[in-house]
């Protein structure tokens, strides 16, 4: 593993696209491009931000902050219904928490939580204290009712239907994933378990390189539809991709960041289930969090969801799912929606979690970090643990300080440690000030 790069370190030049791990080393200088600055990434004034968009050019920098928040004008998607029970409220007391200060590290000075925002293509965040919002700001023609895309952040979702389903004994973990989907019998999945997904950590060759046009997750794109160059079929779409995949080490190994495994765990619960994802989403979950609006999940070609990164939700509904992490599983409404069994057990990180994150192949910049379940744990001393999604997709989670963060943003690159870091302690340091000024409840 390479030694963890400053948050002023260059960025990580790359291709966009969905599921990609948050961090990479840095390399090529093509940051210049965008430079941190969201008038780069940004169409100029007076021009239709979708003109020329489409499925070949919807993630490049100068079109994510449109495309982002227009998934369903450019891949096909389907609604996870938020069924028909109450919106939870969200009760507001909002306070000016962009002068908080964020302590010095060694490797950035001291700073403001507004200037984090400022520099980090923000498109909208939100801070919650045990249920009601203390902050929340929309930019760039954005607004509380705009849906936008998660990118992997989809995975702690996924993950959570995964969490219900053994709560309620029909999906163990510890079974291999062919019991359940015997189509991977003949791929490079046999003799993986399911916790093995869920950790990310089975011996899969998947290859997240977006540099490399000939990577596996470039591969998974064009199988899906989701790019249209070159293409001479319709592709083979999700299912089959997933049976081609192929293992390049025993299963149980150290953590490697691979977006197919959220793919697989998608479909080991619709089996299941019997139905589909975006039909068993909403009924173990979107309809149980108080959600105002229904989500979305873009899809490959044949209807298929792309469980991995391609769900579109609101700012105020993603907030609503975190606080069910945050609050021992249960929703604003009071529902209990994810087991406490299973919130436990995704708080809990093993010293084999904590060693297999260590030793894996890839430099994510946490060290003495975690990720298990489809979540990041990136401190070893905090109750602290995020989603994460390329180009800025964030839940900051913080039960211990009664604490939930949401911030959506259109960074022209892929992976940025100058904002994912900046934005990273920024929620900590406002979870810090508000449990100084006011008693935690709870």
């Amino acid at each position: 593993m390479t030694e963890p790069s400053p948050d002023n370190a260059t960025p990580t030049p790359s291709s966009a696209g969905v599921g990609t791990p948050p961090i990479a080393d840095p390399s090529v200088d093509v940051a210049a491009a965008a430079g941190g600055d969201p008038a780069a990434v940004a169409p100029p004034l007076g021009l239709d931000p979708s003109a020329g968009v489409d499925r070949d050019n919807w993630q490049e920098p100068g079109n994510v902050r449109w495309s982002f928040q227009n998934v369903k004008e450019v891949l096909p998607t389907t609604p996870i219904s938020r069924g028909t029970g109450p919106v939870a409220e969200l009760p507001a007391d909002l306070q000016d928490l962009g002068e908080v200060e964020i302590p010095a590290t060694e490797h950035s000075d001291a700073r403001s939580v507004r200037s984090v925002i400022e520099a980090s293509d923000t498109d909208a965040w939100l801070l919650m204290h045990n249920g009601t919002v203390l902050a929340e700001e929309y930019f760039g023609g954005m607004t509380p009712g705009t849906e936008h895309l998660l990118m992997s952040v989809s995975k702690s979702l996924v993950g959570t239907v995964a969490g219900v389903l053994v709560g309620s004994g029909d999906l163990d973990p510890n079974r291999l994933v062919t019991d359940y989907v015997p189509e991977l019998a003949k791929s490079g999945y046999a003799g993986a378990t399911v916790r093995h997904i869920l950790d990310m950590r089975s011996g899969i060759r998947f290859s997240e390189d977006y540099l490399d046009p000939k990577s596996e997750v470039r591969q998974i794109e064009e199988s899906i539809g989701w790019t249209e160059a070159k293409r001479e079929n319709p592709g083979i779409g999700m299912y089959e991709f997933l049976t081609t995949l192929e293992a390049k080490s025993e299963h149980g190994g150290v953590f490697e960041y691979r977006s197919c495994e959220t793919d697989v765990l998608g479909w080991v619960c619709e089996k299941i289930a019997g139905e589909s994802m975006q039909s068993l989403m909403s009924r173990v979950l979107w309809s149980h969090i108080g959600a105002e609006q229904d989500a979305l999940i873009a899809t490959d070609q044949y209807g298929v969801g792309m469980f991995d990164g391609g769900i579109n939700t609101t700012l105020r509904d993603l907030a609503r799912f975190g606080h069910v992490y945050a609050n021992r599983g249960q929703s604003l409404t009071g529902q209990q929606v994810a087991p406490t069994t299973w919130i436990g057990d995704t708080l809990t990180t093993s010293a084999e979690v904590r060693r297999a994150f260590a030793e894996g192949p890839g430099d994510n910049r946490m060290p003495g970090g975690a990720y298990h379940n489809q979540f990041w744990f990136p401190f070893p001393d905090s109750h602290a643990f995020l989603t994460l999604g390329i180009h800025g997709q964030m839940i900051y989670m913080n039960p211990g300080a009664n604490i939930v963060g949401v911030k959506f943003s259109s960074w022209g690159l892929p992976q940025d440690a100058t904002k994912l870091f900046p934005t990273i302690r920024a929620f900590e340091a406002m979870a810090k000030a508000v449990n100084t000024t006011a008693p935690a409840v709870g």
